[in-house]
């Protein structure tokens, strides 16, 4: 699944101008999310599986890639 981001930020309060090569590699950031996503998924099915540590997994893995991407981005906002 491929993301496509045309004005590179423009026009969005707090976002710089991205290049192609940072749009490129958030997208990956982001297509990589999808998957442990689907991976969380696959684990919620399992039915010897720990809800609540799943939940905390997913919040922390969501937190990671969250900073990851702005790692990238570099917001200038909250």
């Amino acid at each position: 699944m491929g993301y496509k981001h045309n004005n590179n930020g423009k026009g969005i309060k707090g976002y710089r101008d991205l290049s192609t090569q940072e749009i490129d590699l958030m997208n990956k950031c982001k297509e990589l999310a999808e998957e442990v996503g689907s991976l969380c998924d696959e684990v919620r099915m399992e039915p010897t599986t720990d809800l609540r540590w799943l939940k905390e997994a997913q919040l922390d893995l969501q937190k990671g890639f969250m900073c990851l991407i702005r790692s990238i981005a570099k917001p200038t906002t909250f």
